[in-house]
């Protein structure tokens, strides 16, 4: 007799079970239908390293296309639709949206990060993906400038990764100021020390006109003085020009502030 006891003690048990399940989907999934949204909490994932664009810019990017999830029920809150709406903003990377069973909707931005600042015959910023984005009128980023004649094809192109190259340097990152691009297409960086203008010539084998100037700035201005020459022109290969201009020449416009973008040069 004790195994069929046991035997009926398990059919029993599971059927216990199965109805539980059962009941808890129905209870659940009705009450959930009636749920109405009380909060809505939106998390900026990186918001410490950059800042264009904040919770209350989401909340009214909502709020104008009819998403606010507050008052409304849960089973006609779109989800799909929040992150799609989201991601046609420019400052914004990636969007994540999702409901809790107590009625609460949390969205989760990731802003796009930008790289450099461009200012030439435009305005605007190339983000870490190599990819142009519009400035911020409203948030600063405090990043690197290269100005004058610049195109899209080259910020994306090599001129990303010799700005990634003095940055990831510290001594370029502390000395070079800002990079311009003359009409000619060579390439000039202003220094922060000194008043000399340096002439990279093009970005081919950048790598080793700076470290020449690298020996020069150790060997030989520490000695001679940082302000004794104008001019200092790497283009040359296997020697530096250094040329004492007695007339002043025309420095490259340092983009250091502009109002309404608050777009402020900073280290390289």
């Amino acid at each position: 007799m004790k195994p069929i006891w046991k035997y009926i003690f398990i059919v029993f048990f599971t059927i216990l079970v199965i109805c539980y399940f059962v009941f808890s989907l129905w209870y659940f999934s009705g009450s959930e239908k009636e749920n109405v949204c009380r909060k809505l909490e939106i998390v900026l994932a990186d918001r410490e390293n950059v800042q264009l664009i904040s919770q209350t810019d989401i909340a009214e990017i909502l709020e104008q296309n009819d998403l606010n999830p507050i008052g409304k029920t849960i089973k006609h809150i779109r989800t799909e639709s929040i992150e799609e709406i989201l991601h046609k903003n420019p400052m914004i990377k990636v969007a994540e949206c999702y409901k809790t069973p107590l009625g609460n909707v949390y969205v989760r931005v990731i802003q796009r990060c930008p790289k450099f600042r461009v200012v030439g015959f435009g305005s605007y910023y190339i983000d870490i993906d190599r990819k142009p984005m519009p400035v911020s009128t409203n948030y600063a980023a405090y990043v690197p400038v290269v100005s004058g004649r610049v195109t899209v094809s080259m910020v994306t192109g090599k001129m990303f990764d010799f700005v990634t190259y003095l940055v990831d340097n510290p001594f370029w990152n502390a000395q070079i100021e800002q990079i311009y691009v003359r009409d000619d297409m060579k390439i000039e960086l202003v220094p922060r020390v000194g008043d000399a203008i340096i002439i990279l010539g093009t970005l081919d084998n950048y790598q080793k006109k700076l470290d020449k100037l690298y020996k020069l700035y150790l060997k030989g201005f520490n000695v001679i003085g940082w302000n004794k020459y104008k001019v200092i022109n790497l283009e040359y290969k296997d020697q530096i020009v250094c040329s004492k201009v007695s007339q002043e020449i025309e420095r490259p416009k340092v983009v250091r502030e502009e109002k309404k973008d608050s777009i402020i040069a900073k280290k390289l």
